[in-house]
């Protein structure tokens, strides 16, 4: 198993808990609860892949990806009140998955041939979208649609890859490192609050 795979893993766990938690703060049942946590951690990808014309998707494919969110969902079902002694380790788990799904997005994209900005496009959606439907369906302002440094840091990611592909680096070199700006940048800003301006 190589490290893309596994951080691959513990990110579609930490989207899976993030949306499932949404859904026991919105007073869901639990099939709400299972669907938001279905859609957080495989949403992006999936849309990707209809995009790129992948089918079926990857999710298809190796079913691990819908087994994980069942039971990520299940567990948070039967555990929420548990849940907010581990909301700091679930951040970073999030940025892990963040960096780890936009890293896979846009080099699937590559390998599709698509210019430098699909290829970008490709990955910042496979960070984000699963945690715009999730806000979407639990009537919540998307994340990447407030301050926070979420959708900026997929985006200096999928660049960092697509330039360090130009420069001919060795791709799984190239994958670690794109991956770790996005995670370093996203711990950064939770550290340290940073988040861009808004109108006035």
């Amino acid at each position: 198993m190589n490290i893309l795979y596994t951080l691959d893993l513990i990110g579609t766990i930490a989207f899976a808990a993030s949306g499932a938690l949404a859904g026991v703060r919105r007073g869901m049942d639990l099939f709400g609860i299972l669907v938001l946590g279905m859609v957080t951690a495989i949403g992006g990808g999936t849309i990707r892949d209809v995009l790129l014309g992948d089918l079926p998707p990857f999710c298809l494919h190796n079913e691990i990806y819908l087994w994980l969110p069942i039971l990520v969902a299940l567990f948070v079902f039967f555990t929420h009140r548990r849940w907010p002694k581990f909301e700091s380790l679930l951040l970073y788990l999030d940025a892990i998955g963040l960096g780890t799904f936009v890293v896979i997005g846009t080099g699937k994209a590559l390998s599709f041939e698509t210019g430098p900005l699909g290829a970008v496009l490709m990955g910042v959606m496979t960070g984000t979208a699963g945690g715009v439907l999730r806000d979407i369906l639990s009537n919540e302002i998307p994340l990447i649609m407030r301050r926070e440094i979420y959708a900026s840091a997929c985006i200096i990611g999928g660049v960092s890859l697509v330039l360090l592909r130009l420069l001919e680096v060795n791709n799984t070199l190239s994958l670690l490192i794109a991956a770790s700006a996005v995670i370093v940048l996203r711990v950064l800003a939770i550290h340290l609050n940073w988040s861009l301006p808004k109108a006035s």
